[in-house]
């Protein structure tokens, strides 16, 4: 049972407050790209008249470019020699590349075919991409070596998490500020100050974690690691296959996908579900209401957080994660009734149960894949946090892809014609609420099922930890 033994963390394994907040801030940027990028598209679409089907091509193209360069980048930062340590150099570099790379991705010109917004926001989101993964991969790999406690783990990824979510406080008000009509002429022009700011952003915070955190491993820690890595000549594919084929750790990316792949989905619909069903194609009225949702879905994802976080002490992590995953389910199944035309604001019901699955989601998930990074080391004598960090956050950006270019598929199927505004058919609005509320649903339950078999308990955590630490000749 996974809450038959409980061991108390060690004073030495505690990471600082501060130390948490600042690891935090990297996920406040890394929330806000992901945010920022999936959200402002659809100026591609409303505001530039690009087809559904398009825009999600463009959403998801560049996955298949971060399908090597993201692992690739994990393997880079794992086996990285530098004064200034494994991870720090790419995060600070990193960051400054994809803050100036975002704002220039928006700077759309006006008057220009179809074709050419399509290949300019093709080839700029490559080079977008690319410099997010140099951020982002070794940032998560940081996360995982803070500190080698079970519960520890937890708290760490519950504050980043906590910080993480204030980009989601604030992105819901994306499409109400770039058609805001008394400083923008329209969503373009809108759409590029906002990156402006936002690169600004990213820029200025992203570089911080790289400055004030420290590494636990370093290179001389590594030294004998490294060592046997290179006898047994594993390289860079056996090691991605390797992570992948280790089954606790492909548990975890399959249900974060079908989790996260799911809300994503739902991200990608309700705002035309807002807009055209619940407001009659009143554009500005159901931008207002959408930023309503959001706002309320980020501030119950706060208190979520550190619910779970306490949760998972008590009963299990994975336990905590049927809890967090199955309240997310009923909040789902409600919008049925709760988007409703009549009471616009029963629209605010269903977002604080909604916001149990990501804010349990990725409270759970980091402190779990830190968990398989030390069983991986006992089978594999290599600490590979930033390859694992690297292939599970390519599933999270993978569901994000997959949720815009299915969204756009689905969109047209369901026959949205943003010609006709209000005035969409009874089938089209059906669809619509059909498919925002099924898929989250029937995703989640997926994803419980695939836990239900996880093996790494509090228990089986602290005897491999007692095992690694034996090996390394560092008991406490």
């Amino acid at each position: 049972m996974e809450h038959a033994a409980h061991y108390a963390t060690l004073p030495q394994d505690r990471v600082p407050i501060p130390k948490k907040i600042i690891y935090g801030l990297g996920a406040f940027v890394n929330n806000l790209l992901a945010a920022a990028i999936g959200g402002m598209t659809i100026v591609l679409n409303l505001g530039l008249g690009m087809n559904p089907a398009l825009v999600g091509l463009l959403g998801a193209l560049p996955r298949l470019i971060d399908a090597f360069t993201d692992p690739l980048m994990g393997y880079i930062s794992d086996h990285t020699k530098s004064r200034w340590g494994r991870r720090r150099p790419y995060i600070f570099l990193g960051a400054i590349a994809v803050g100036v790379v975002f704002a220039l991705l928006w700077q759309l010109p006006n008057g220009k075919s179809e074709s050419y917004y399509f290949w300019f926001f093709l080839i700029g989101s490559l080079f977008f991409y690319l410099a997010y993964t140099v951020f982002a991969t070794p940032w998560v790999a940081l996360g995982y070596e803070l500190t080698p406690d079970y519960h520890e783990r937890t708290r760490v990824m519950a504050v980043q998490n906590f910080m993480g979510q204030l980009a989601y406080l604030i992105s819901p008000w994306f499409l109400w500020v770039m058609q805001y009509d008394v400083l923008f002429d329209d969503l373009v022009s809108g759409a590029r100050a906002l990156a402006i700011v936002i690169g600004v952003v990213v820029v200025a915070i992203g570089i911080l974690p790289a400055i004030f955190l420290t590494e636990r491993f370093t290179a001389e820690a590594l030294d004998e690691v490294r060592r046997k890595f290179l006898e047994s000549t594993v390289d860079f594919f056996r090691g991605f296959a390797a992570a992948l084929k280790f089954t606790p750790f492909l548990k975890l990316c399959l249900a974060t996908f079908l989790v996260f792949n799911g809300f994503m989905m739902v991200a990608s619909f309700q705002a035309y579900v807002i807009i055209y069903y619940v407001f009659a194609g009143d554009q500005s009225l159901g931008a207002e209401y959408a930023g309503w949702v959001g706002t309320a879905s980020a501030i119950a994802t706060f208190c979520v957080i550190f619910f779970i976080s306490w949760l998972s002490s008590k009963i299990g992590k994975r336990r905590a994660f049927f809890v967090s995953t199955g309240v997310s389910m009923a909040g789902y199944a409600l919008k049925w009734v709760c988007y409703s035309p009549q009471y616009p604001l029963l629209l605010l019901i269903p977002a604080p149960l909604i916001a149990f699955g990501l804010g349990g989601l990725f409270t759970l998930m980091g402190s779990m894949i830190a968990d398989v990074c030390d069983m991986d080391e006992l089978e594999s004598y290599q600490r590979r946090e930033g390859m694992f960090g690297s292939i599970y956050w390519w599933v999270v950006k993978l569901g994000m892809a997959a949720a815009l270019g299915i969204g756009g598929v689905l969109l047209n199927a369901t026959g949205f014609d943003v010609a006709l505004g209000g005035n969409q058919t009874e089938s089209t609005i059906f669809l619509m609420r059909l498919f925002d509320i099924a898929i989250p649903l029937v995703s989640s339950a997926i994803a419980i099922w695939m836990v239900a078999t996880y093996p790494i308990t509090e228990q089986k955590a602290h005897e491999v930890r007692l095992e690694l630490e034996q090996r390394r000749g560092t008991v406490p």
